[in-house]
């Protein structure tokens, strides 16, 4: 079929593939170009790479200068580091053999391991390793330092290894020697790069053999991550300076049947430096990646063809109606599955450098961090109709599927912008201009748990200082007091939680909650997640009802929906597998609704899961609030990492991207429409500039002003333990919206409480109790 149809229906047909398996998106990495030594054992006739040794040049770059680079590419926005080298120099030159004694190292393969160590351990970047034709010692030698690894098949004709071919003479460019290192790359599970050169002497009939030879390999092993299709460049000095260059026709040909030929879930790449001036047909021919682009170095093996510049490429790009998104050496699909092609070392890094569909971070904000962020500039003019036909089904109310919502996260650029626009027309329409806020106080009563959420920095042991700070437990005269001190600066509600202390029972919750309507009458208890409830009804040996029942007598108004994380039992098998379910989570918080006290919802994101599971997540809450109608707001609460056990263990992510932040907003929005009315952004994990950012994509509600915040201050937010009235309005006012007091339950509040709100004294010190075990020592 390929051989025989017509280059314009080829390049169709690839194109609608691409679309199909990969969207709006062309990918590429930002890369520094690290040529550990030029001289190699081969003498391929176009090349001009390889050098010979010359007397008074090193034959390898220095730790010091390899270090240089990678800072220089650091410092530029990189992560990856791209280390390519000539194949087996030592095998060839003297000189290769004593630099190499010199440096302590038995060949070229074991310094690039080193430097490769040094890069992973000094700078933030991904190496990625090019040495040439490698042994399984080898692979595995640089498996647990470089996140891939790849060699260019180029082509699978012994014919071009003949005497007058262009790889005589260059015992690693047979065809077997080279499939034998993919091979070997697959057993190895090593994410892994290949591709086809053409215009050196094949023949198209020959291209389509190495092509499927690659994808029978990728059947067997499934780790090539991308086939490069790389057109021959006549180089001066070279024995093939007069040769003839593939002309166009043939480039998009050769790329078209690549992306046919290839399975689903190989990218196809074609250098856009190689081709300048004509991206639209290279797109158009069903590429979806461009390779590597350096804001710092040279081509070194193309050097007479300069990089794009980074935002010409990604206006050219649009002009195609694509989006250029930045990924890492490892693509989304091996990211997804670290523990089959990450090794253990590595992992930890490239989660870090990743968002939650696997693509490069896209900027260096996170949770809790206190530099303002920065919006990025749309390049196409319209949304993806697909992406209209969503939000029109949103907008009319109806229960989105879980693919209509994960392609609502995955938007970028015009998708992204009318995404934000549409979720805030649905909040204007909803709730009109005003924003609202409560004067609350945040008692967290002890941070001593026995449960070992992977996520959590505040809960400490019990009777000893942890390495995460000093464990308490406050007396009920302290939590009265500070119930108290709130209502005396203008607060309606204090909002209690705490860890899951291992001699709390259902009693205590009840006698927190009359201690504090005796002393305040007027004051709204918002306390207790549905794991509090949940192991307090298990302490009585009373149903969940029945708890409820009594805490509500005793004066407990609302509960919040925290300890939802992610409501996806997968997810919450690997943060909190010793947690309630999500079932349970439901079961507590229907119970409550049915009980006539109302909750909110939130959910903890960022961290290990992906947008599949906040699709799930939002839905649970959707169809919960469609049988019950007791849920007042969401409330996203973005993953803070700094001081998460989960990722100083190298287990997760930096918390969501901004990006990521905005739209969980913005889609919950939408899909929870018209059920939950009201979406609330947190100051303290947002921060002020970003909670500005969330009110203007769906959001009306700014929350707490919290006076004391102990949680999301134990995982590293930057922000403070309170936001004034005073603060919230003033930021309210200049988003150009209206400010208005409320209480727990949306009601308003009346002139005596916001007069004392907008002159409360400052805080008295707090009291952390200690455990009542240290405190008897």
């Amino acid at each position: 079929m390929i051989e025989d149809a017509s280059l314009e229906d080829l390049m169709a047909q690839a194109a609608a593939k691409r679309d199909a398996l990969f969207g709006r998106n062309i990918s590429y990495s930002r890369k520094v170009f690290i040529p550990l030594t030029k001289l190699c054992r081969d003498v391929c006739h176009y090349c001009t790479f390889a050098e010979r040794p010359r007397a008074g040049h090193a034959a390898y770059l220095s730790a010091e200068e390899v270090l240089a680079i990678a800072r220089a590419g650091e410092a530029a926005g990189c992560t990856e580091a791209l280390f390519t080298l000539g194949d087996k120099p030592e095998l060839r030159y003297r000189a290769a053999r004593e630099e190499l004694d010199a440096l302590g190292q038995d060949s070229t393969i074991s310094y690039l391991r080193d430097m490769c160590a040094l890069v992973l351990k000094e700078t933030s970047l991904l190496p990625h390793v090019n040495p040439g034709v490698m042994t399984r010692e080898d692979i595995a030698s640089l498996r647990p330092v470089s996140a891939s690894a790849g060699v260019m098949l180029e082509s699978t004709s012994e014919r071009l290894c003949h005497q007058g071919g262009p790889h005589y003479g260059s015992p690693d460019k047979h065809p077997a020697v080279r499939l034998d290192t993919l091979r070997l790359a697959g057993e190895l599970a090593v994410p892994f790069t290949t591709g086809i050169l053409i215009g050196i002497g094949e023949t198209r009939r020959e291209r389509l053999d190495a092509l499927e030879a690659i994808r029978d390999l990728h059947l067997q092993y499934g780790h090539i991550q991308e086939v490069i299709v790389q057109n021959f460049r006549a180089k001066p000095s070279t024995k093939m300076a007069d040769g003839d260059e593939p002309d166009l026709d043939d480039l998009c040909w050769t790329i078209a049947a690549a992306r046919l030929i290839l399975p689903d879930d190989v990218h196809v790449q074609a250098p856009p430096n190689l081709s300048p001036g004509v991206y639209q047909k290279l797109i158009n021919a069903g590429i979806d990646d461009w390779g590597g682009v350096s804001p710092v170095t040279p081509d070194h093996v193309n050097p007479e063809a300069p990089w794009p510049e980074l935002d010409a490429l990604a206006r050219r790009t649009a002009e195609m109606g694509k989006i250029l998104v930045a990924r890492l050496p490892v693509y989304p699909a091996w990211i997804a599955a670290p523990d089959r092609w990450l090794d253990k070392k590595v992992a930890p890094r490239v989660l870090q450098n990743a968002d939650a569909e696997g693509w490069a971070r896209d900027d260096a904000w996170a949770p809790g961090l206190t530099f303002a962020p920065k919006p990025r500039a749309t390049l196409l003019s319209e949304a993806d109709p697909a992406v209209e036909r969503i939000i029109g089904r949103a907008m009319e109310g109806r229960r989105l599927e879980e693919a209509e919502i994960v392609r609502l996260f995955a938007a970028r650029d015009a998708d992204y912008d009318r995404i934000l626009t549409a979720a805030d027309d649905l909040r204007r329409a909803t709730s009109g201009e005003v924003i609202r806020y409560v004067v609350n106080r945040n008692i967290n009563y002890t941070n001593i748990c026995y449960y070992r959420c992977k996520f959590c920095a505040f809960s400490k042991g019990k009777t000893h200082e942890a390495l995460r700070g000093t464990p308490y437990d406050l007396d009920m005269q302290e939590i009265v007091r500070r119930s108290e001190e709130a209502w005396e600066r203008g607060a309606t509600e204090v909002c209690l939680q705490g860890g899951i202390h291992p001699d709390y029972t259902g009693e205590t919750y009840i006698s927190i909650c009359k201690a504090i309507k005796a002393a305040v009458p007027g004051m709204h208890i918002h306390a207790f997640s549905p794991l509090e409830v949940f192991q307090g009804a298990a302490t009585l040996g009373v149903s969940i009802a029945e708890l409820l029942s009594r805490l509500k007598e005793a004066g407990l108004g609302t509960l919040p929906g925290t300890a939802a994380e992610i409501l996806d039992d997968e997810i919450r098998a690997i943060i909190c597998p010793d947690k309630i379910n999500t079932a349970q989570w439901v079961e507590v918080i229907g119970t409550a609704h049915r009980l006539g006290l109302r909750t909110t919802s939130t959910i903890m994101y960022g961290h290990v899961e992906g947008p599949l599971n906040w699709a799930r997540h939002l839905l649970v809450l959707r169809d919960l609030q469609a049988e019950t109608g007791g849920i007042t707001e969401f409330v996203p609460l973005p993953f803070v990492h700094m001081e998460a056990p989960m990722y100083l263990r190298g287990l997760a992510r930096k918390g969501p991207t901004l990006r990521e932040a905005i739209l969980m907003h913005a889609v919950a929005r939408l899909v929870l429409h018209p059920l939950i009315t009201n979406i609330q952004t947190s100051w303290v994990k947002m921060g002020p500039e970003g909670a500005a950012m969330c009110l203007n994509a769906g959001a009306n509600d700014l929350g707490g002003t919290l006076m004391n915040e102990s949680i999301s201050r134990a995982a590293g937010t930057q922000h403070g333990q309170e936001f004034p009235p005073e603060e919230m309005e003033r930021l309210i006012h200049s988003i150009g919206r209206v400010p208005s007091l409320r209480d727990t339950t949306y009601g308003s509040v009346g002139n005596e409480r916001r007069i004392k709100s907008f002159n409360a004294p400052e805080l008295a010190p707090v009291v952390q109790t200690p455990p009542k075990r240290v405190a008897a020592e």
